[in-house]
């Protein structure tokens, strides 16, 4: 049994909230890079290289790359041969996002009631995703989550009798009804399979995949690529003013499911698609 202080996950949490906010990975620089060089209309173009500017001025000065630093999303794959000491996980996980946010000057826009909407001030409490996995050692992702794509991001509850051509379709009109709103071009997670708030997760887990590695399927890479061609050839293209960028990926992850239902969900990410992990 290894020990893992809560004080330690505490500390790494807030490292990765400032990372993740300010450094992009490399999938998604490479992505709006490449973008940038493929656009022919001179308006995409211009946008393009503008938002390469972006992501390299994030770097260079420290500060955050989009002015919606989002709501701390985080995933937890801990060992089952981890015991946390001096406190429990999710208050650790809190904590290091109150203090993340606080102190690396990151907006805090998390409310404390959906309606009555009183900011908590200190970006709490994230979403916090655990799964037990062999090992002892705890590997800790954060995303945040930007809402002008969230707000944008769909489900729908298919029948079993949905062909491939009908998932393709909604990918595409998820993306079609996001346009300008989700600051294209996007990143679109998609979950495929097992139920209602399952099929959310996939997709929300997709997004955290990086870009150059396709699904380990070959029948799902195959989709990925199809619904991504599809969806660059709706002309949206960067900010919505027309292109071929509108979408920089597109990543499946599935589920079984129940010999009823065929959940779907599109989870829309913006063209900062932000993530940052680390292995205790």
């Amino acid at each position: 049994m290894r020990e893992i202080s809560a004080n330690l996950i505490e500390q790494t949490i807030s490292e990765l909230c400032i990372k993740a906010n300010i450094y992009l990975s490399d999938d998604i620089k490479n992505a709006v890079s490449n973008a940038s060089k493929s656009e022919e209309k001179p308006l995409a173009k211009e946008i393009m290289q503008d938002l390469v500017e972006n992501i390299s001025a994030a770097e260079r000065l420290k500060l955050p790359v989009c002015q919606d630093t989002g709501m701390a999303v985080v995933f937890a794959e801990i060992g089952q041969d981890v015991h946390i000491t001096g406190g429990l996980f999710n208050d650790a996980v809190n904590k290091g996002v109150a203090k993340g946010y606080t102190e690396g000057l990151l907006r805090c826009s998390v409310v404390a009631d959906p309606l009555r909407r009183v900011n908590t001030n200190d970006n709490t409490p994230a979403i916090i995703h655990t799964t037990l996995v062999e090992g002892d050692r705890i590997k800790l992702t954060v995303a945040p989550k930007g809402f002008g794509s969230e707000n944008m991001s769909r489900i729908r509850m298919f029948t079993p009798a949905a062909k491939y051509e009908d998932i393709i379709s909604f990918i595409c009109e998820t993306a079609k009804l996001a346009e300008s709103n989700a600051c294209p071009p996007m990143v679109l997670g998609v979950g495929i399979g097992g139920d209602f708030e399952m099929c959310a997760l996939l997709a929300k887990k997709a997004l955290c995949r990086p870009l150059d590695i396709p699904n380990s399927d070959p029948f799902y890479a195959k989709m990925e690529n199809d619904a991504l061609e599809a969806v660059n050839k709706l002309d949206i293209g960067p900010q919505g003013f027309g292109g071929k960028s509108t979408a920089l990926g597109v990543s499946i992850e599935v589920f079984p499911t129940h010999i009823a239902g065929l959940p779907v969900a599109v989870n829309v990410g913006c063209h900062v698609t932000r993530h940052a992990s680390c292995i205790l």
